[in-house]
This record gives C-alpha cells, sequence and structure tokens, in this order.
C-alpha cells in the first residue's frame, strides 16, 4: 500500500509532516510518497531517523498556503496538494493526506478526482470523541448550503464508514437541527427527517448541538456550515477549559496538590478528546481517498491520518459507498420525478 501525504501543508510545514509521515511508515509497515520541494524535505529526511521507513519523495516545487484563496489552487500547477491528488488519480498512490489549506484539497479533490457514481457532494466527515466511543459529524465544511437530498447522501455515506471502519454493525444516524421534535428546523431539516424516517437507515431522528458529544448517535448529518461552526466551537471551548484550568492550577499550593495526584488521569481525559489521536476528516465520496487533517497537527496526528487513510484503504470504503450511492441516487431521482 502507498499513502501520498502532503510534505508541504499545515502550521508547521516538512517538520512536523515528515516525522509523522516517517513514524507511520514504521509504525504501519506502509510506502509513504512524501510530496513537496525535493530539498526541503530531503533536509527534514536526513535530520531524522529514517531507519526502517519506507519513505519515497515525489517533488513538487509549489506549495499552497493556509490562507491562500481560488486564484492560487487554479493557478499553481505543480503544487504539492495538486500532485498528491494525482497521484491518487493516476493509481501510484492508495490514497492522499494533507494538513494543508482545507478549500484547496476540497476543491482540488473535486476537480481532480471527481464524486463517485451517485454523489453529488462529497462530504467532509470527522470523527469525534462521546461518552461511548466515537461518532462520525458530517458535514463539517466542505458544503455550505445543501439541499435534502445532499443531506440524505451523507447520512448513507456515513453508515458505510461506520460499518466499514469501525465495525459498527447498525449505526444510529442522526440529523442535526435546533430541537429533537420532528417539526422543528428549517424546510430542508424537515424534509431530511422524512425521507431518512422513511429510508432503510437506523435514524433516531433529531439531535442538538449539546448532545454531538454524548454518544446518542453513531453518525451526526449536518450541512457544511453548521457542522463547522459546532466542531470549532468543540475546539474553541475545550482550549479555553484547559486555560482556565491551568490558571486555576496555578493559584495555590493545594490546587497544585490536587493536580499533581490527578494528573495521570487528567492526561487520559485530554487524550480522548485530543484531535490528533483521530488524524483527520475523510472526505466521503470523492472518487479516491482523502484524509485532510488540522492545520496545527502534531506529527502524531500526522502519523494517525495516515493511520485512517490505510483503515478506509482496506475497508474498501471507496467500493461499497459506490455502490449503494449509485442505486441511492435512482431512488432519490425516482421520488422527486
Amino acid at each position: 500500500m502507498k499513502i501520498a501525504v502532503d510534505a508541504m501543508g499545515g502550521d508547521f510545514g516538512p517538520e512536523v509532516t515528515v516525522a509523522g509521515a516517517m513514524s507511520a511508515s514504521r509504525e504501519f509497515q506502509i510506502e509513504v510518497l512524501l510530496v513537496g520541494a525535493e530539498a526541503v524535505i530531503q533536509q527534514e529526511f536526513e535530520r531524522l531517523d529514517h531507519s526502517r521507513a519506507h519513505v519515497t519523495i515525489v517533488d513538487a516545487a509549489e506549495s499552497i498556503g493556509m490562507s491562500e484563496g481560488l486564484l492560487s489552487f487554479r493557478r499553481k500547477k505543480r503544487s504539492s496538494i495538486l500532485v498528491g491528488t494525482q497521484l491518487v488519480k493516476d493509481k501510484q498512490a492508495d490514497a492522499f493526506v494533507s494538513m494543508g489549506n482545507t478549500g484547496a484539497v476540497v476543491y482540488i479533490s473535486r476537480k481532480v478526482l471527481g464524486s463517485l457514481e451517485g454523489v453529488d457532494r462529497p462530504a467532509l466527515s470527522l470523527l469525534v470523541p462521546s461518552l461511548n466511543g466515537l461518532t462520525l459529524l458530517t458535514d463539517v465544511g466542505a458544503n455550505v448550503n445543501c439541499s435534502a437530498k445532499h443531506l440524505v447522501q451523507f447520512a448513507h455515506m456515513g453508515r458505510i464508514f461506520m460499518q466499514s471502519v469501525l465495525g459498527v454493525a447498525d449505526p444510529r444516524i442522526a440529523l442535526m437541527s435546533v430541537g429533537e421534535e420532528s417539526s422543528k428546523g428549517n424546510d430542508v431539516t424537515r424534509e431530511v427527517h422524512e425521507l431518512l424516517s422513511s429510508s432503510s437507515l437506523n435514524f433516531i431522528g433529531n439531535i442538538e448541538g449539546r448532545n454531538i458529544y454524548s454518544g446518542k448517535a453513531d453518525v451526526i448529518v449536518s450541512d457544511g456550515f453548521t457542522g463547522n461552526v459546532a466542531l470549532k466551537a468543540s475546539e474553541g471551548m475545550i482550549d479555553t477549559l484547559e486555560k482556565i484550568a491551568r490558571n486555576e492550577i496555578m493559584r495555590n499550593i493545594f490546587a497544585k496538590l490536587g493536580y499533581m495526584l490527578l494528573r495521570r488521569h487528567l492526561k487520559r481525559i485530554y487524550k480522548r478528546v485530543d484531535y490528533s489521536q483521530y488524524g483527520g476528516a475523510h472526505l466521503l465520496g470523492i472518487n479516491g481517498v482523502c484524509i485532510i487533517g488540522h492545520g496545527r497537527s502534531s506529527p502524531v496526528a500526522v502519523k494517525n491520518a495516515v493511520r485512517l487513510a490505510r483503515d478506509y484503504v482496506v475497508g474498501r470504503v471507496q467500493d461499497k459507498i459506490e455502490s449503494e450511492m449509485a442505486g441511492l441516487s435512482q431512488t432519490l431521482n425516482g421520488a422527486r420525478a
């Protein structure tokens, strides 16, 4: 198996991505293709312990910055994102992983790889921790405006992912809304509720934002605008609580002593909510495997993003999504006729 990794992506670039990719190659026994400026990657490669790592450098002369826009996506024909995506298109890599500009990865992946048959819009889907394990939140930013048909497609792709990658036999599907009652929400969410209720999915109804991490659902369906806001608000809350806790602990000696007693348990709690443990978001429905990591990813996060890509390939998620979505598209189109 070969996984292409965007070595230039993320806030910290090759210093983090190369280390994470080499760690993934050693731990998971896979070949990693590091895509980016060859001289820069080689410098990092030599600085690190590369024993037992099966890594190949693929030169890409350009990179897309985290704040660059659509003009750069189109203009830079040798960007690491475009070259890495093309490797998947040409079957020279089984998957592509990037910690870089999310907008660029989504746009270029759609242009180069296209969507699977029966998928109108690929959905950026992220595993988040819950009381019972993990929940898939989809979409978290790829599609700001969605129709009812799009959201129904997200639900089906989410079910396939949870079955194939995490082994959940009959995933519970919930719809993000402003209330649990079927009458709550806008016209789109009410239509989606009706469609999912009559589908073969294990649909448990609406769910509110406060229950994202409760473990009540295995898949939570949302448009990209709502999903992204919920995700960023959660990240901000965790960061803020961590800072508040640190400030409180430093206030007096008793708090410091309490922290020393609880430190091991607190580390375990923090690990459960640490995004680096889950690697990145999957672009479900694209005609190729694409994982997008957090811009602030550490080497551990990069390693885990590569692991997610491997699990996606091994689980044959692409084939299963393509098979189901082709039939679903006919059903939805027939219902609207």
